[in-house]
């Protein structure tokens, strides 16, 4: 028996050489740093196994922080391996500062991790350079194509063969394949091949994890000439020469890097073109889960605050000349990044140090980073203090728009409580009152209006001692049954309390009187439902009467509360519409009693299982959102990018059967005709359900046993805002990004003793459909990135109201690209701007007074 199948497996062999006539490749490396897992001794390790054996090649994902401290403990080793890192056998694949997920963040931040990342690389290995962008997990995003072009990469790897625990890329194509990003831009890859099996028995490996001889005769079966396989080892692994070494090395593979393999084994070039979807990036973390929640809503605000923060440093600087202090900055940052560690948000669990887990790290580095921010912001604006004494003895407030485009929207903005007892009345800078609302709340005293600030800058509003125009109103009434009609200019809701106050109608006035709310349905808009399977059976938030109480009723704001039970959990939603505005905003909190197991069922220790608990989202607690659109199609947004839906259903429940069902900032729905759609913006980047007879709805919460067994139970009560658009037109028409921006970005209203009474505007972005990425002080010059989210590729007019002596087109690397023309009229600067849609774009500008 044993002969007959020696002979067999000869025969294999034979007939794979004769099919297959060169040698199989394969990169080994290493994957980690000093906060994922880097022992001191990997360094030296390292150095002996390449001295030991010559054929070894390594491929290096190290966190670049991971240098300073092997710098400070092994000095030697240091020296020793910084002397040899620009040798051949060595490829430094991943310079991001922290290894993000990129798919799960913002297009902004995932630039400055390359930015910080190569930065700090530089310090240690300035003769370095990056070629190939090549990770352990599925670090990738559909924008990445562009945005590693930018920083000089050539080449890209779609293989994570061992590492697929939170997911895997689509399998394409042969072993060349040119991944185009949605603005066009494309970058030679070796993607996992069409042939590259997830491997049986496995919930993490694809087949050519050690090249084994499935994954070779496949590869020779689909014509791959010089296949190649791949394992970044954790550092740490004290294997060295993964596939062995000398005359013992697995099916003859050679060892490579990934630049040697696509330069000199490769055919170099391909005519495969593949435009990769987001929906390609087949990824699933613990989605619902508190943890996770509270991790993506930190990181949301976390970036927020520290993008207006840099932007309102823009406008003080080019107005007084205020520099933000570098290294403030930076530090904002690097806790930033360090809390988009992939480590973050799939172990989140895990002991980070032997004090705290990687979740209370995140905690206290979003606060960190929360912290400077606020303080930025505020030295930026006490910059403009004006010294001269104003007839406006009340003092001023000025409201700041970081969004680049013009903007109405309510604001609440504290005043001193002195002011409680005096009649005030607020004018802008032509002198023209401004309705407000003065009131107390929590004993402090705040002041609410609708300021209008016209394009990226400021306005600003004098307070004085005169009696107010009445902003009160009437717009929310409850009907005989006790429903509640919430009305203003926008729309008219009603939320039947018997059905736990869920909406029973939503018609939009802006969008000729359409009813929205589905009313033949026996889901119910925003109910509030999951599957809690120690009883076994679905609850509903339809499923209780609610109460419901008006919290504010005036001239800006209408707000409710309602009151009501999940099972025996109770929750509380604060509704709110704003005058003139689309969004609806929602602010939900469910005190759990106890930690009750919410999903498909209880699941065990079992978690390497193919089946798992936590996948299939519709047994998740999640907020529901049917709705009167015909045969939409689903669009959702992603860092740099927006992808068109082209699932039938988001519904898995195993490993093998991923689908990508995140939500970054938004989803839409747009019908078939494209006449009506509704958006649903989050607090948080999390899942989404929607399938056939399945309504739109956004994940809430999930509570059990996850990956590697931890449990991901409730310890708190959740906590999460949503909002919904209703709009007419596609996503793009109605200006979807600009919402959510918006929303992310809301006006900066502070209050001043002494101003300068006048309103400003730094950058008019005029229609171009252009988004302000960013806009920062970069030691002398002003950098202004911009997004093309929803314009088309012919050039665009962006007016600069502030004079400037030059304008320069870089790429992110710095390297410049062009100079820019630009027209100067008196004190502002117009140029032209083209770029396809979904690019970004980078200019250098050197302010005339420089």
């Amino acid at each position: 028996m044993i002969k007959i199948i020696s002979i067999t497996l000869f025969t294999t062999l034979l007939l794979l050489a004769k099919a297959y006539p060169q040698q199989p490749y394969f990169v080994d490396g290493y994957h980690g740093g000093i906060y994922g897992h880097y022992p001191l001794w990997v360094t030296q390790f390292m150095l002996d196994k390449l001295a030991k054996h010559p054929e070894w090649k390594l491929g290096l994902e190290i966190e670049p922080e991971t240098w300073d401290s092997v710098q400070r403990n092994t000095p030697e080793a240091y020296r020793d391996f910084k002397r040899i890192v620009t040798d051949q056998r060595i490829e430094f694949t991943n310079p991001t500062y922290a290894q993000p997920y990129c798919y799960n963040i913002s297009g902004e931040s995932i630039i400055r991790q390359f930015t910080y990342g190569i930065k700090k690389m530089q310090e240690h290995f300035p003769e370095v350079n990056y070629t190939t962008y090549a990770v352990e997990e599925p670090c990738f995003t559909s924008s990445l194509p562009q945005i590693l072009k930018q920083f000089g990469f050539k080449y890209a790897v779609l293989k994570t063969p061992n590492t697929c625990w939170g997911g895997y890329m689509r399998a394409h194509g042969g072993q060349l394949v040119n991944w185009t990003g949605p603005d066009g831009s494309a970058i030679l890859t070796v993607p996992r091949y069409s042939s590259e099996a997830l491997e049986e028995n496995s919930t993490w490996q694809t087949t050519a994890w050690n090249n084994s001889l499935s994954f070779l005769q496949a590869s020779a079966a689909q014509g791959i000439v010089n296949p190649v396989g791949m394992c970044y080892q954790d550092a740490g692994w004290r294997n060295g020469p993964w596939l062995g070494h000398g005359d013992h090395i697995k099916n003859k593979s050679i060892y490579v890097t990934w630049k040697e393999y696509i330069e000199q084994i490769s055919t170099g070039k391909t005519d495969d073109s593949w435009r990769l979807s987001q929906e390609d990036i087949l990824v699933n973390l613990m989605w619902g889960s508190q943890a996770l929640q509270r991790i993506g809503q930190a990181v949301r605000k976390s970036e927020n605050k520290i993008l207006m923060a840099e932007k309102v440093s823009a406008m003080a600087n080019i107005d007084n000349q205020y520099i933000p202090a570098a290294d403030r900055m930076d530090d904002a940052w690097r806790t930033l990044m360090m809390a988009q560690h992939h480590d973050s948000w799939i172990v989140p669990y895990n002991k980070l140090d032997k004090d705290q887990t990687w979740e209370q790290a995140i905690s206290q580095w979003t606060d960190h980073t929360n912290k400077l921010s606020d303080d930025i912001v505020a030295e930026a604006m006490s910059s403009y203090h004006d010294t001269h004494r104003s007839t406006d003895k009340l003092g001023f407030i000025r409201v700041f728009n970081t969004v680049g485009a013009n903007r109405a929207e309510v604001v609440r903005v504290k005043i001193p409580q002195r002011y409680s007892a005096v009649p005030i009345s607020l004018f802008d800078s032509k002198n023209e009152p401004i309705p407000s609302v003065v009131r107390q709340e929590d004993g402090s005293l705040f002041l609410t209006f609708k300021p209008t600030v016209s394009g990226f800058g400021y306005s600003t509003y004098a307070l004085r001692e005169k009696k107010q125009r009445d902003g009160s109103r009437a717009g929310v009434r409850f009907d005989a049954q006790g429903d509640c009609i919430i009305a203003n200019d926008m729309y008219q809701i009603t939320l039947d309390k018997a059905k736990g106050g869920t909406i029973k109608s939503l018609v939009v006035k802006h969008a000729n009187n359409k009813e929205f709310a589905n009313q033949d349905t026996m889901y119910r808009l925003g109910e509030i439902a999951g599957h809690f399977y120690d009883e076994q059976r679905f609850y509903s938030s339809k499923q209780q009467e609610a109460r419901i109480t008006v919290l504010q009723d005036n001239a800006f704001l209408s707000q409710v509360k309602v009151e009501g039970y999940i099972a025996s959990h109770p929750f509380t939603q604060i509704i709110t519409l704003e005058a003139g505005q689309k969004r609806i905003d929602f602010d939900l909190k469910i005190d759990w009693e106890g930690n009750v197991g919410i999903g498909e069922y209880k699941q065990e220790h079992n978690w390497t299982d193919n089946r798992r608990a936590y996948t299939d989202d519709r047994y998740k607690l999640k907020i529901m959102f049917p709705n009167s659109l015909n045969s939409p199609t689903l669009y959702k947004n992603a860092p740099f990018d927006v992808c068109e839906s082209r699932l039938d259903s988001t519904f898995f429940g195993k490993w093998d059967e991923i689908k990508h069902n995140v939500i970054l900032n938004w989803i839409d729905l747009t019908e078939e005709d494209n006449e009506y759609g509704l958006t649903v913006l989050s607090d948080h980047t999390t899942s989404y359900v929607y399938g056939p007879e399945y309504p739109l709805s956004l994940t809430a919460q999930y509570s059990g046993i996850g990956l590697w067994g931890v449990n991901y139970g409730i310890t708190e009560a959740l906590h999460m805002k949503f909002a919904l658009v209703p709009h007419t037109g596609k996503w793009d028409e109605a200006n979807i990004p600009l919402e959510s921006a918006s929303w992310n970005e809301p006006l900066l209203a502070g209050y001043h003793i002494n101003v300068a009474m006048k309103d400003r505007t730094f950058v008019d972005t005029h229609e171009s459909g252009f988004e302000i990425s960013t806009m920062k002080v970069e030691k002398d010059n002003i950098l202004l990135r911009l997004f093309n989210s929803t314009g088309n590729h012919k050039p665009q007019r962006i007016t600069l109201h502030f004079p400037v002596s030059r304008i320069q087109e870089v790429l992110l690397n710095e390297q410049i690209v062009q100079q820019v023309p630009f027209e100067q009229h008196g004190d502002r600067s117009t140029v032209s701007i083209s770029m396809p849609r979904f690019g970004i774009k980078t200019l250098s500008i050197q302010k005339l007074d420089n």
